[in-house]
């Protein structure tokens, strides 16, 4: 079965970056806004890079030989626009040699309920083998984080999918486990109860993208 992880089920430094991003009153500030979403990244990193291959190198110091383990996976790290460019950011700075792809998908609103999930953009490298990062903040229906998947499998089949979630719906993460059931992982700081009638995840914090670069039209 797909294992999730729900980092903040253990407690870490990570809860209180957990507990500001949520704050209506820290989130006037869009800079601490983003600066604590690439935190979350990158300790999310860290976590991922656990899972890794690892082999044994030397290296010499200028007193003698040393040796280390190093992991082996390519890694391609995938971010959704354009919420998810703050926690690539945060991936991006522990994992600062991997390859990286944009998906743009977007959510076109029939009327003020119901929206179907359209992908207007895609640059990436090929997947084919390697370790695919994918992050977007918010995994809440699911839907967007399938289509940027599905999007991504046109260039290769990938050794292993991470997906990478801020928050997620317990929705979300069953859509995902439903879906992608082999070599995929999916990582989260917290799991929330349920989607509003617009889908936005409650408690959640709103919209990820808004709240980092400001409103759109």
């Amino acid at each position: 079965m797909m294992k999730v992880h729900n980092l903040s089920e253990r407690n870490s430094l990570l809860n209180n970056f957990l507990k500001e991003i949520r704050s209506v009153d820290i989130q006037k500030d869009p800079l601490r806004f983003r600066r604590n979403i690439e935190r979350i990244g990158e300790i999310m990193s860290y976590e991922i890079s656990k899972t890794f291959d690892y082999i044994e190198e030397t290296v010499t110091t200028p007193l003698a030989d040393a040796t280390v383990n190093v992991f082996q996976d390519k890694v391609v790290l995938a971010t959704v626009f354009r919420a998810g460019l703050p926690f690539h950011q945060g991936f991006l700075s522990y994992f600062d040699r991997a390859e990286n792809a944009f998906v743009s998908a977007f959510r076109k609103y029939k009327n003020e309920v119901d929206f179907e999930i359209l992908i207007d953009y895609i640059a990436t490298p090929s997947i084919d083998g390697k370790t695919v990062i994918i992050a977007d903040p918010m995994l809440a229906s699911g839907s967007s984080m399938e289509m940027a998947i599905e999007a991504l499998l046109q260039y290769g089949t990938p050794a292993h999918i991470h997906v990478a979630s801020v928050i997620a719906s317990k929705q979300g993460v069953k859509y995902v486990r439903d879906h992608y059931p082999e070599n995929t992982t999916v990582w989260c700081a917290a799991i929330d109860p349920k989607l509003n009638a617009h889908s936005y995840i409650v408690p959640g914090l709103g919209d990820a993208g808004d709240l980092a670069f400001g409103e759109k039209l």
